[in-house]
């Protein structure tokens, strides 16, 4: 049986790709730093894990590896987006926004790695964001992340396709969850009585307009694609999800910066 650890799997696309896999026939450890919810996804085994801690990353792969033998398929799918300007986002939420988006995730590889070589054969599964393929302005450093990650996608691609270890990005659009509460909240939290304050306002009304929220995708619709990307026999190395995802990617790669900058602005409702 195939052994998946997952991230992120207390709420939304975590919880869902959770179930999904199980269903699917996996043993599945989802993984959170508050279990209770996980506990009660059937088919799935809880593991505590904080991905700001070294050690609580090696402990949750070490976990895993006793009960099961090891990790076959990684899924970083845990994440949240610090939204704010960049002058005004303080740099100890900047360090925290980069250690769970990124390090953490790349920790779980590192642990995770040792076990897939030995069998010659593996997957990794990094759930990004099409936020890693463009940037807009208040959400620096969650792009900052999402950038990172995909950096570390494509160079982790190339090493270790010799040990027969696939490594995929899933790449969601808006996604109808609790996600974009946090990130507004926190946009307010960082730019809502400063200088950047009008900005702030439109971005959090263009998040609102129902319009918008008509066409997210949801959460069972990014669990299925990530299930595709872990258990598919010949995984593409990108999944894009959502409506116009390719289209968004095709203009910020061929319309000038300025151009794209200006287009991004009346999106938003930017002065």
């Amino acid at each position: 049986m195939t052994t998946i650890l997952i991230t992120g799997a207390s709420s939304g696309i975590g919880a869902r790709a959770s179930a999904l896999l199980a269903d699917r026939g996996a043993a599945v450890f989802g993984a959170a730093r508050t279990t209770d919810a996980i506990a009660r996804i059937p088919g799935v085994t809880p593991v505590a894990l904080d991905l700001t801690d070294d050690d609580s990353i090696r402990a949750a792969v070490a976990g895993v590896a006793e009960q099961a033998g090891g990790v076959d398929i990684l899924v970083n799918c845990a994440g949240y987006g610090e939204f704010g300007s960049v002058e005004e986002t303080g740099l100890e939420d900047a360090r925290r926004q980069l250690e769970v988006n990124v390090v953490g995730a790349v920790g779980l590889i590192q642990a995770a790695l040792p076990h897939m070589r030995a069998a010659g054969r593996g997957r990794i599964v990094n759930v990004s964001s099409l936020a890693g393929e463009f940037a807009s302005p208040l959400g620096g450093w969650y792009h900052a992340s999402k950038f990172a990650l995909e950096a570390i996608s494509d160079s982790l691609r190339g090493e270790v396709r010799q040990f027969g270890i696939d490594v995929s990005v899933v790449q969601p659009s808006y996604v109808a969850t609790d996600w974009h509460d946090d990130a507004m909240n926190r946009l307010a939290q960082a730019s809502d009585r400063g200088p950047y304050a009008s900005m702030a306002r439109s971005l959090r009304a263009y998040f609102a307009d129902p319009r918008l929220v008509r066409q997210f995708s949801t959460p069972d619709a990014v669990a299925s694609v990530i299930a595709t990307a872990a258990l598919s026999a010949r995984p593409r190395t990108r999944y894009r999800v959502g409506p116009g995802s390719g289209l968004a990617v095709a203009l910020a790669t061929l319309l000038p910066d300025r151009a794209f900058d200006a287009l991004t602005r009346k999106q938003f409702g930017y002065a």
